[in-house]
């Protein structure tokens, strides 16, 4: 039986033991940012987090950080908050990667310009190491499961913009010496995310309008595959990036890749989690969206030991039960269609989600 008393005490004296640093993580308001600078502002971390607010919720940032709110693509401000700073965490993102073939400029600026705002600020102050979330839109429609040594083939503007964003991190930062670590998160589920967003996150969305009495809406024919993640599996990977010798210039891919499911398989997980029998209404495909799509998480698994510890229905049924905890919600379009033509989806166009 395990001494209760001796084991506090040993996690004060790793506590004590492991060093403080300073991190920045940028879109802390988000579904990711939020969950990442609390973990790490709990193992004693000086946190400080930004935002805009546009992507999450003001209840989402952590109580135990320094926040301010501001854009990622103000570099005077962003010069002034990286001082000090030894770590940063790039999370935010607009990461509408179906709209961004409508509203690329939006998504555009707000993903590359972004960066490089917070890539030139970091440099500038001279942090040891950045993280960047890129995403898994980096691989387009190669040949799956995707890895690391794979030559990214975007296949849309928002995919473009994460790849134009990783080459200028590792151009920055192989000149001026920095060190830097690219993840490649995946589908990423849970409590916190944005649910009354109607441009992304099909498993909040889905659960959103069952709540609202609404059937699903699937694009296509429902048969695109994808894997999802649980946002604590995510996390796992994501903390140790922050000073880990080994991971120094890597490109690690971070989800599951032994649950591969049809977003027809996810609508009715979605169904059966919530008591619903509302059948999904079809609409047509939209534009540039990749059919198949998985990464292999084998390199995790190498140099992080990563591995699934919640499945894909526990992780719907903790995302729906933080749903129905907040109540549902009316979808916010909040970002402007830039180009509307036979090409894009009605659901957008008329506001049907």
């Amino acid at each position: 039986m395990i001494n209760i008393n001796l084991y506090i005490q040993v996690l004060k004296t790793i506590s004590k033991m492991t060093k403080s640093l300073k991190i920045l993580i940028t879109g802390v308001a988000g579904f990711l940012g939020s969950h990442l600078a609390e973990k790490l502002a709990n193992l004693g971390n000086d946190v400080v987090g930004i935002d805009n607010m546009q992507g999450g919720y003001a209840d989402n940032v952590p109580k135990n950080i320094k926040f301010h709110k501001m854009d990622c693509c103000d570099l005077k401000k962003m010069n002034e908050i990286m001082k000090g700073i030894e770590v940063v965490y790039h999370c935010a993102a607009t990461a509408h990667e179906g709209l961004s073939v409508f509203s690329p400029y939006e998504i555009g600026k707000n993903n590359y310009l972004a960066s490089l705002s917070v890539f030139s600020a970091a440099v500038s102050k001279k942090v040891k190491r950045i993280i960047f979330c890129s995403s898994m839109a980096r691989y387009g429609s190669q040949k799956y499961p995707f890895t690391e040594d794979m030559v990214p083939s975007p296949v849309d503007p928002y995919a473009i913009s994460k790849v134009a964003a990783e080459q200028t991190l590792i151009n920055l930062c192989e000149l001026n010496k920095i060190e830097w670590v690219i993840a490649v998160p995946h589908n990423i589920i849970g409590p916190r995310q944005k649910y009354d967003d109607p441009f992304r996150n099909v498993v909040s969305i889905m659960l959103n309008r069952i709540l609202q009495k609404k059937a699903p809406i699937i694009y296509g024919d429902g048969k695109q595959m994808r894997c999802f993640s649980f946002i604590d599996d995510c996390l796992f990977c994501l903390i140790p990036m922050k000073d880990q010798k080994s991971l120094n210039k890597q490109i690690i891919n971070i989800g599951p890749d032994e649950e591969f499911v049809t977003i027809n398989e996810v609508a009715a997980i979605c169904s059966n989690i919530t008591g619903s029998n509302l059948k999904p209404i079809y609409k047509p495909d939209r534009p540039k969206e990749v059919k198949h799509a998985t990464c292999s998480a084998d390199k995790a698994r190498k140099l992080l030991n990563y591995k699934t510890t919640v499945d894909l229905k526990t992780g719907i049924q903790k995302t729906f039960d933080y749903i129905k905890g907040r109540g549902p919600k009316p979808f916010d379009y909040n970002i402007e269609l830039e180009i509307t033509n036979e090409l894009t989806p009605d659901t957008w166009k008329n506001k049907e989600i």
